[in-house]
């Protein structure tokens, strides 16, 4: 962790222009059904308004297509940040324009304003240099604390660091990088991975850069049917992504070599349709009769799995192990939320995502050591990747 955070800058009487990540989920009448986003961005928010900041926020949510639109205003944002802030917030009715220059203007020390959605403007995206511009002459320091758009170069999460002399991460990405950072590069071991979802090719990155860390991989979902595969085994109509078979050989024989173990299940619930209702059974997964699919890991494969894990010192965890939306095909993915739960000694780490909501939905968030607040941002940051916005943030 060599970034500097809001605890290197002094923000006392400074106009503080924070990113947060308030992309949170709302019913047709508008009112937020998830609000764990807001809740995550509060520490670093009171922090700055304790210290006697001028505090400017902004955010981008949902994917507005052209200039405004009251369906993405941050309005509803704003409203629930007041009430738990004590209405120390107000809304500007745009980003960079008049509204959000008199307010920002007019900010006295600890209080805060909420630009409009940025993404009403297409320079967002673009990471126009004009526009970061525009919105860094707003602030004197920058402060990046939304981890889960740190993997994209857009204006307001990199672009705008260009412009502001002094740039620092809040404690949301703070925690994330001395956590998922902390496992990666220096783990408790054993260490494991576990990795699910639908598609090898959307982990081949996460499964190369960690067959150079972790001491086993145990793998799940429809991508462990690409490996089953690979070795040889009959998956009947599973999904399988046929172009990724020797991909998956290649990632096996570097496993082997690396001498790090790679669990596929023992076992799966197979079925024969893709519904919530659908009559299943169990097979060996090197033997799932044709015209059937594989929707969940079987009994045995949970207590394959179970055991790895609790033998585990740092486990972390990316997508889930079967079709956890239907409650039938739920049991492998909570098996595995249990396992982690259950190793209270083990720092455990849920990188985002699906495997998320599954630990959230199944009861287990305060189980686990760390639940990681971007997706795509956390399988950039397990690959290896560069995350534009924490690279654009000053050094300690």
């Amino acid at each position: 962790m060599n970034k500097k955070t809001v605890k290197d800058a002094d923000v006392s009487g400074k106009r503080v222009l924070v990113r947060c990540d308030f992309n949170v989920p709302q019913d047709d009448a508008g009112r937020i059904t998830d609000e764990n986003r807001i809740l995550g961005a509060l520490p670093t928010i009171q922090y700055l308004l304790e210290q006697g900041a001028k505090v400017i926020l902004c955010s981008h949510l949902g994917r507005p297509k052209d200039g405004f639109d009251q369906k993405f205003s941050l309005k509803p944002v704003a409203d629930r940040l007041n009430e738990l802030l004590g209405g120390k917030v107000t809304l500007a009715s745009d980003v960079i324009g008049a509204d959000a220059k008199a307010k920002t203007a007019a900010l006295k020390d600890g209080e805060a304003v909420l630009l409009e959605n940025v993404r009403f403007h297409k320079e967002e995206e673009k990471n126009d240099p004009a526009f970061a511009k525009e919105l860094a002459s707003l602030c004197d320091v920058y402060v990046n604390d939304a981890f889960g758009t740190a993997h994209r170069a857009h204006a307001s999460t990199a672009g705008v660091a260009d412009y502001v002399k002094e740039n620092v991460c809040g404690f949301l990405i703070q925690k994330e990088i001395e956590i998922m950072g902390g496992a990666l590069e220096n783990p408790a071991r054993p260490f494991v991975a576990i990795l699910g979802g639908a598609k090898v090719s959307d982990k081949i990155g996460v499964i190369n850069n960690l067959l150079e860390k972790v001491d086993a991989i145990i793998i799940g979902g429809a991508m462990a049917y690409t490996f089953i595969k690979a070795m040889g085994g009959s998956i009947g109509a599973s999904r399988v992504e046929l172009d990724k078979v020797d991909l998956a050989k290649e990632l096996l024989h570097k496993a082997a070599a690396k001498n790090i173990r790679i669990y596929l299940p023992d076992d799966d619930v197979i079925t024969t349709r893709f519904a919530p209702d659908a009559e299943s059974e169990i097979a060996q997964s090197m033997n799932i009769p044709d015209g059937w699919m594989g929707l969940d890991i079987g009994p045995a494969a949970c207590k394959q799995f179970a055991a790895v894990i609790s033998g585990a010192k740092t486990v972390v965890w990316n997508g889930p192990m079967g079709v956890f939306e239907f409650e039938r095909f739920a049991a492998g993915t909570r098996a595995v939320a249990e396992a982690l739960a259950q190793n209270p000694s083990a720092i455990t780490i849920i990188g985002g995502g699906d495997s998320a909501a599954a630990v959230e939905q199944l009861g287990y968030a305060d189980k686990v050591t760390h639940i990681s607040t971007g997706g795509g941002a956390s399988l950039e940051y397990l690959e290896g990747r560069v995350l534009p916005g924490i690279a654009c943030l000053s050094d300690k």
